[in-house]
């Protein structure tokens, strides 16, 4: 099994298991992420064309592109998800990355996990908690596999269990729950897609709050608001700037404490600054 890697979230978006043919239009789209969807996107009637489609990507080697490339999978307490999680043990060439929807509790990745390690296969994992128990549970969910790269907020779901608005204000608690676990077990956490096409403006402003919040990313619906989110999530060069030296000095001095412009600086800051410096690496910067 592969470590995490630090590398760009900064935004992600789904293309349908069911159109193979969309997939490179994605990679192609500017996104960290491409997620391939087997799960609510797919009608039950089409879901095993969509899975077969979807692993059949993977025969060929994938580019070195720098796009993180994800296979939603169904739920695994539900038929659908048992089917997909079976196609990618027993195939030779499993994706990259799974998404495991709808978690309840750590028993679900741990499963998984020990499957894809008897398997052999390297696969990582990211988790959407979307539920009331997930959320309670989020905090153990995210330490409970070291497969896992990201936590992933489901506000849609989410917003119906708690029985509440699907509005920032109103989803604030949720959100700073997943990202207090995503911190705790130093793992990169990415909110929902902003969902109204026609408020360009809007999904600004709620990628500025959630990134205030503590998050790495957010989704996106439509290609045309990768830019802005991408933009939005992107460090300031400054930012950059400091982020290197602050890893340089770590490096020289391999102690857990370091002192940059008179401040005090602990190790576990190290992996964002790492992940700040992975974007600059895709920017190019």
């Amino acid at each position: 099994m592969t470590s995490s890697i630090a590398r760009p979230r900064r935004s992600f978006i789904f293309t349908p298991g069911l159109r193979p043919d969309m997939f490179p239009k994605a990679l192609a789209s500017g996104t960290d992420i491409v997620c391939i969807e087997l799960e609510d996107g797919i009608a039950p009637k089409d879901k095993s064309e969509a899975r077969a489609s979807a692993l059949a990507l993977f025969k060929e080697p994938q580019a070195d592109d720098g796009v993180e490339r994800i296979v939603r999978i169904n739920s695994m307490r539900e038929r659908f998800g048992i089917e997909d999680v079976n196609a990618v043990l027993a195939t030779s060439t499993p994706p990259p990355a799974l998404m495991m929807p709808k978690v309840r509790s750590p028993e679900e990745v741990v499963i998984l996990d020990q499957l894809l390690t008897e398997a052999g296969h390297a696969t990582r994992l990211h988790v959407i908690i979307e539920t009331n128990e997930g959320l309670e549970a989020a905090f153990e969910i995210a330490k409970c596999s070291n497969r896992i790269d990201a936590l992933f907020f489901g506000g849609v779901d989410m917003a119906a269990e708690l029985r509440c608005q699907n509005t920032f204000d109103s989803m604030i608690y949720a959100r700073s729950r997943v990202v207090h676990a995503a911190a705790a077990a130093g793992l990169d956490v990415i909110d929902v897609p902003f969902l109204d096409l026609d408020d360009p403006e809007g999904m600004r402003i709620e990628a500025e709050k959630v990134r205030d919040l503590g998050f790495s990313g957010k989704g996106s619906v439509h290609p045309k608001q990768i830019a802005a989110l991408n933009e939005v999530f992107t460090p300031s060069s400054d930012q950059i700037t400091r982020a290197r030296r602050i890893i340089s000095k770590f490096e020289a001095a391999n102690t857990g404490l370091i002192v940059v412009d008179g401040k005090l600086i602990e190790k576990p800051v190290l992996r964002d600054m790492y992940r700040i410096v992975a974007i600059a690496d895709r920017m190019g910067g």
